[in-house]
């Protein structure tokens, strides 16, 4: 008897605490500890959702966006410690299952969950989405724009081959290089994207020769555009720094005047034969 008090006492104070959990309003409960099996199904009885072992950034990443707190005790929970969301939603997607919350008041962040066949798809994904957002993280940062697509390389060697013919000398040549190495980009784009580089690369002459100074690759249209205007942007300063660690490249290789090989040590070549007349008479 003394025994069942016990356990009576034990599962009355649990009750007491879901009870309390329940009556706060809460509908979704998100715990650092596991939650055991009675307190699932009581919880699914009342139409609440409860997550155990949700670790500790995500926990503080849903506060940052819902709003509320974490809390120690159940004895003085209240409307201003509970977050809210418009939506909550548990999808599976692939092997896993996902606890999405949507419509987060405070929200400045949003998660985004790349999916694909191969491990290596996945990481090229990540890379190219992280380039992306660093761009935009650049852009407004440093407000000064160009356009995008191969646009201002294709201007820069407009100017180049234009300048290139006011210079006498080989100093002509070396600029008329530097402007035909501009064009790299834009031909890299047409490659990339299935393009025929050639013929994209010959419009873009012909447009940046007319004046049009923004025009770049295409590539939904596999034609070119007027890339400021399509909103194709990219840093100012992004840019400058490409073209000074490419010219810093360039003249750090054509420094180098002399390479030095280092000889094999010779530590597995056969003995040098001693000299003599034959026979293993002395010389």
């Amino acid at each position: 008897q003394e025994y069942q008090k016990v356990v009576d006492a034990e599962w009355a104070i649990l009750y007491d605490k879901l009870e309390k959990i329940v009556d706060s309003g809460a509908k979704v409960v998100l715990s650092k500890l596991p939650i055991g099996d009675v307190a699932t199904q009581y919880f699914a009885d009342r139409d609440v959702f409860c997550a155990g072992r949700v670790p500790d950034d995500d926990l503080r990443r849903t506060i940052q966006a819902c709003g509320g707190a974490i809390q120690t005790s159940v004895s003085s929970l209240s409307d201003t410690v509970l977050g809210t969301c418009q939506l909550f939603q548990e999808e599976q997607i692939g092997g896993d299952r996902f606890n999405i919350f949507t419509g987060c008041p405070e929200a400045k962040t949003c998660t985004i969950i790349l999916r694909g066949g191969a491990e290596q798809f996945i990481e090229e994904t990540e890379r190219s989405l992280h380039d992306a957002i660093m761009i935009v993280r650049r852009t407004i940062k440093n407000d000064a724009i160009v356009a995008g697509g191969g646009a201002i390389e294709m201007e820069l060697s407009k100017y180049l081959r234009d300048y290139s013919k006011t210079v006498a000398g080989k100093e002509q040549l070396i600029i008329a290089a530097v402007a035909e190495a501009m064009e790299v980009i834009p031909r890299q784009l047409c490659d990339n994207a299935g393009f025929d580089s050639m013929n994209i690369l010959n419009r873009l002459r012909q447009k940046h020769a007319e004046g049009g100074k923004w025009f770049g690759v295409d590539i939904m249209n596999e034609d070119v555009a007027d890339n400021f205007d399509a909103c194709v942007w990219e840093p100012a300063m992004v840019k400058i720094n490409a073209i000074t660690g490419a010219t810093e490249a360039a003249a750090l290789i054509l420094s180098v005047d002399e390479t030095i090989k280092n000889p094999k040590s010779g530590a597995n070549d056969p003995p040098p034969a001693l000299p003599g007349r034959g026979r293993g008479r002395p010389m």
